[in-house]
């Protein structure tokens, strides 16, 4: 199992205290960024559009990116140059991942 994590983040550090102890390969993102392949292939497995996992809010995307019609290649492009655009946390399993917001969905990813 994989925790996209970032540490400043209070729903991730919440989400990381509900995940076992061991067996959990933690994946700071912020520090060490996902390849565009990396992050394609995340998003397939996430079942999701590269522009659901945006997170709008932030300065970065509302200062250059907000309001234009952009590709999906673009958009994971933004998130790859711009980790922090990435929503958080992800629990990644073999098989599928998962957006944990609220934390307590990854106890349904450990069932």
């Amino acid at each position: 199992m994989k925790l996209y994590h970032n540490n400043r983040c209070s729903k991730s550090r919440q989400c990381l205290a509900l995940m076992p102890k061991e067996g959990v390969e933690i994946i700071d993102y912020i520090k060490n960024p996902l390849t565009k392949d990396e992050l394609s292939a995340l998003i397939r497995k996430l079942g999701i559009t590269p522009i659901e996992l945006v997170r709008k809010g932030e300065a970065i995307w509302k200062e250059n990116y907000k309001g234009k019609d952009l590709t999906d290649a673009e958009i994971i492009d933004a998130m790859v140059a711009n980790p922090k655009l990435i929503e958080r946390p992800i629990v990644e399993t073999d098989n599928k991942a998962l957006v944990c917001r609220p934390p307590e969905l990854v106890l349904e990813m450990m069932k």
